[in-house]
């Protein structure tokens, strides 16, 4: 470059450096560093959602390794009913069928020209999936002869933020159950419908009582471990990160004292006079996560509304919320109790008689 052209740019790089050099406003520092603070959030979100994606992928493996020589393993892509809440109702796809995905295990010591009992089976918690956690109650399940699906209904982990973001708790996450339910019977000719059982713990538990409640002649049994009853008592005991999970924009959208109308509406409890199936209630007085004064209300609801129905109140079982999951005698008697109130009128061809039987089956 010339030098006399360098120095014509002098004035004009010196006015550009005392320019660029002023100190910002604080409202402007408050800016910036909320802008950066929202993209560090949206970049640790996506990342989430990826080691999600990769957990579920290796515990997609970790099935066939511990339940595949007692169960024949599936799973499937199926559609429940189409988003609660959508951004724009008229663009093309938006109130398409939510698609999902489900687990199948079949006993694999089976008579296929029989047919067998079929149990549904949701995962718990708000945002979680179907993992090996459940591997003793498939390997226990499978001895006896039941078929079992294990809906990963929207809002489950593992397949992403857009359908993490489809969650609709105690809403149209009991419809993909149901579907589960449903395409079970319609593609498995093994499948007695007139033999299935709804089963499930926690938030799987408030989605097998809202599912009977909703549909009490599709199913011939149930049993709700720990469930979740009354949303709106169980938010005012929780603390705002759980309650956020609620009123996120892409969820509820509003919290309880807003629309409390909207988490009843989500909510067992306010449903009991629609029991009509078969019912055992399991809760625990040192359950930390499901109190046991949320199961009280429920049980003492279904029975002010003269509901026939089973339930125990156990008294500070070891395991808290996962008392009858875990590997403790307690858990597999516990276990026992609910196979055993499950034949009274699904008849597996191969029912347990005993606590050691539950443990051969289990246990390798």
């Amino acid at each position: 470059m010339n030098t006399n052209n360098f120095k014509s740019l002098i004035p004009l790089l010196s006015l550009f450096a005392a320019f660029t050099m002023v100190p910002l406003t604080a409202q402007e520092k408050k800016i910036n560093e909320d802008g950066i603070s929202k993209q560090i959030d949206e970049k640790f979100e996506a990342l989430d959602h990826r080691l999600d994606q990769l957990a579920k992928a290796v515990d997609d493996v970790l099935w066939y390794d511990k339940v595949s020589d007692v169960a024949s393993i599936e799973k499937v892509f199926i559609v429940g009913p189409p988003p609660w809440k959508v951004k724009d109702s008229t663009a093309r796809g938006a109130l398409n069928p939510v698609k999902f995905w489900a687990y199948i295990f079949i006993p694999q010591k089976l008579n296929r020209s029989k047919k067998y009992p079929l149990l549904v089976l949701p995962h718990g918690g708000v945002h979680a999936d179907f993992t090996t956690y459940h591997t003793h109650i498939i390997r226990e399940l499978m001895a006896q002869g039941y078929i079992v699906v294990a809906p990963e209904y929207r809002g489950s982990t593992g397949y992403g933020k857009q359908f993490y973001e489809r969650i609709d708790y105690g809403g149209r996450e009991v419809e993909d159950n149901h579907a589960a339910r449903d395409w079970m019977i319609e593609n498995y000719r093994i499948v007695d419908k007139d033999r299935v059982g709804a089963i499930g713990w926690s938030h799987g538990g408030l989605i097998t009582l809202m599912d009977i409640f909703e549909y009490p002649n599709d199913y011939q049994v149930a049993f709700a471990g720990v469930p979740v009853s009354d949303l709106v008592m169980r938010l005012g005991y929780y603390d705002d990160d759980y309650r956020k999970d609620f009123s996120a924009q892409y969820h509820i959208g509003k919290t309880v004292s807003e629309d409390s109308a909207e988490y009843r509406r989500r909510s067992p409890v306010s449903f009991v006079e629609k029991l009509k199936t078969p019912l055992l209630i399991h809760t625990n007085t040192i359950d930390d996560d499901v109190h046991v004064e949320e199961v009280e209300h429920l049980i003492q609801d279904l029975k002010v509304a003269g509901k026939k129905f089973e339930y125990e109140i156990f008294k500070d079982a070891p395991g808290g919320h996962s008392f009858d999951r875990i590997d403790t005698k307690l858990a597999k008697e516990t276990r026992m109790k609910i196979y055993t109130f499950l034949a009274r009128y699904l008849y597996p061809p191969h029912q347990f008689k005993s606590v050691e039987d539950l443990e051969k089956a289990g246990y390798k």
